[in-house]
C-alpha cells in the first residue's frame, strides 16, 4: 500500500492546439505543504483544477489512493469533499450567510444533519477568526475576510488534502497577510496543502515540497532549500533573482 495520498503520473492537457501542460509527474504525501510557483501563464492554475477534476486530463492518471480518479464511474462530489480546492475569488455564495455558506455542502454532500453541520462550520469559522461574521452575507465582508470564510468551509468538508489557487491573488496588498497567517496555522496542524502562490516567501517559508514550473512542465523540484537556496536550472535562477531583487 503506497503512502502516497495523492499521484500524478504523465498527466497532461490541451485546449484545441494549445498544449498547457505536459508530461506532469509527482506525489503527496500527508502533511506535505507543495507550493507550486512559476511566472503567469505556466500552466499552474490548470494542474490545480484537473486535480480537482474542474477540468479532464487529456492524457495520464491522478491517483488518489491508489485508484485512478479521472476513470469513469468516480464520484466526484466525493472525491471533492476529499481533495478540497480554495479558489482566488473566493466562490462564496452571494444569497447565503457565512454560516450558511460552510455548512450547505456539509449537509449536501457529507449528508450531515443541520445542527452537526454548523457546531462543526463554527470550529473552523474560530479557528480562521471568522465566527464573530455568521450572520453577514459575502458583500458586507472584506476580501480577506472573504477568503478566510472560503478556507473554513473547504476545512468544514474534512478534506485529506486542500487545494490553494493563488488564494491572495484577489487580495490587497493588507489583507494578504491575515490569509497567509491562517494558511501557516494549517500547515502547522499538519493539513496536507497543494498551494499555487505568487507569494514566494511564503513559499520559501512554509513548503515542505516546491515545484517550479515554466510553459507547461516541471522543470525543477525539490525541498524548500533545493530550490530557493541551490536552484540547477537557469530557468529556475532567472525566476527567483526577480523574487529577490524585488
Amino acid at each position: 500500500m503506497s503512502d502516497k495520498i495523492l499521484e500524478v503520473k504523465h498527466l497532461g492537457k490541451t485546449f484545441g492546439n494549445n498544449v498547457v501542460l505536459k508530461d506532469i509527474d509527482f506525489s503527496v504525501s500527508p502533511s506535505d505543504v507543495t507550493c507550486i510557483i512559476g511566472p503567469s501563464g505556466s500552466g499552474k492554475s490548470t494542474l490545480l483544477r484537473c486535480m480537482n477534476l474542474l477540468e479532464i486530463p487529456s492524457c495520464g492518471e491522478i491517483s488518489y489512493h491508489g485508484k485512478d480518479i479521472t476513470e469513469k464511474g468516480v464520484n466526484v462530489p466525493e472525491y471533492r469533499s476529499k481533495v478540497g480546492m480554495v479558489f482566488q475569488n473566493f466562490n462564496l455564495f452571494n444569497n447565503m450567510t457565512v454560516l450558511q455558506n460552510c455548512t450547505v455542502g456539509q449537509v449536501k454532500v457529507l449528508k450531515k444533519n443541520k445542527e452537526e453541520a454548523q457546531k462543526n462550520a463554527m470550529f473552523f469559522l474560530e479557528k480562521v477568526g471568522m465566527a464573530p461574521y455568521i450572520n453577514a452575507k459575502p458583500k458586507q465582508l472584506s476580501g480577506g475576510q472573504k477568503q478566510r470564510v472560503a478556507i473554513a468551509r473547504a476545512l468544514a468538508m474534512e478534506p485529506e488534502i486542500l487545494l490553494f489557487d493563488e488564494p491572495t491573488s484577489a487580495l490587497d496588498p493588507q489583507m494578504v497577510g491575515e490569509v497567509l497567517e491562517v494558511m501557516r496555522k494549517l500547515a502547522g496542524d499538519g493539513l496536507t496543502m497543494i498551494i499555487v502562490t505568487h507569494e514566494m516567501a511564503f513559499a520559501r517559508d512554509v513548503s515542505k515540497h516546491v515545484i517550479f514550473m515554466s510553459n507547461g512542465v516541471i522543470q525543477e523540484e525539490g525541498t524548500s532549500k533545493d530550490i530557493f537556496e541551490h536552484p540547477q536550472k537557469e530557468v529556475t535562477k532567472e525566476f527567483l533573482s526577480r523574487f529577490r531583487n524585488s
